[in-house]
């Protein structure tokens, strides 16, 4: 099962956080018209593909993703390949190499080896910028099976967090926070179609299960901060 709705009709494909994390990374990056920027993970590309227009930039951003989405944003250069596969063949060097929630999805073996070429791969100012969940005071709406899958998985993103760490001396680490509102009707239909990682492999039985215990335990309201963790490289 693939992760197709983590950025389809959620907080996260809103044009409100889409503004907040571009003002965010505008602040991390002196970009400029001839910026280059490439997404790892970009899912549709509609936050590239914003902060494409925004700086009025002269190259379409390219994005990576394993999924052939249909409504992808016409304003970057989507390439449906393995990131590591992609720095294989590519002579291009990005201003921005963009990794958002999307590391986890790599093998410790592989992380060494994708690191190490997006650090080739920088200009000489250019800055690796990786977000993943919060991993110690995380608000993402759960049910209990959802809740302890996500605690299970951010002891994985610590340790990727402390090895990215210790591998890349002088590496920057920041926080960024979105304040969600949501109604419960919309969250369960996200749960429905299992917008995180963690639920890909619940069976169905357990996703309705869940489905009622966030019904009974959430108003008809849910508001919460979704907070990511910001981690800079430099070459």
């Amino acid at each position: 099962m693939s992760l197709k709705n983590w950025d389809n009709k959620t907080w996260l494909s809103s044009q409100d956080y889409i503004n907040s994390f571009n003002n965010f990374l505008i602040k991390q990056i002196k970009f400029n018209k001839n910026s280059k920027i490439l997404d790892i993970g970009c899912g549709r590309g509609k936050i590239i593909g914003s902060l494409s227009s925004k700086l009025k930039l002269k190259k379409m951003p390219i994005g990576i993703d394993i999924e052939k989405h249909k409504n992808r944003d016409k304003r970057i250069i989507l390439k449906n390949e393995d990131a590591i596969k992609f720095f294989k063949n590519n002579k291009k060097e990005f201003d921005l190499i963009l990794l958002k929630q999307s590391i986890h999805f790599f093998k410790f073996k592989d992380i060494k080896k994708l690191i190490s070429l997006c650090k080739k791969s920088l200009s000489a100012k250019g800055k690796i910028i990786i977000f993943t969940l919060e991993t110690n005071k995380n608000e993402i709406p759960a049910f209990s099976l959802m809740k302890k899958k996500l605690n299970k998985s951010m002891v994985r993103q610590k340790k990727i967090i402390k090895f990215l760490s210790n591998s890349s001396p002088g590496n920057v680490k920041k926080k960024f926070s979105f304040k969600v509102k949501i109604s419960k009707k919309k969250y369960v239909k996200m749960i429905k179609n299992r917008y995180i990682s963690t639920l890909l492999k619940l069976q169905q039985s357990e996703i309705i299960k869940g489905i009622k215990e966030i019904e009974k335990k959430y108003k008809e309201k849910i508001y919460f901060n979704d907070k990511l963790i910001c981690l800079i490289l430099r070459k």
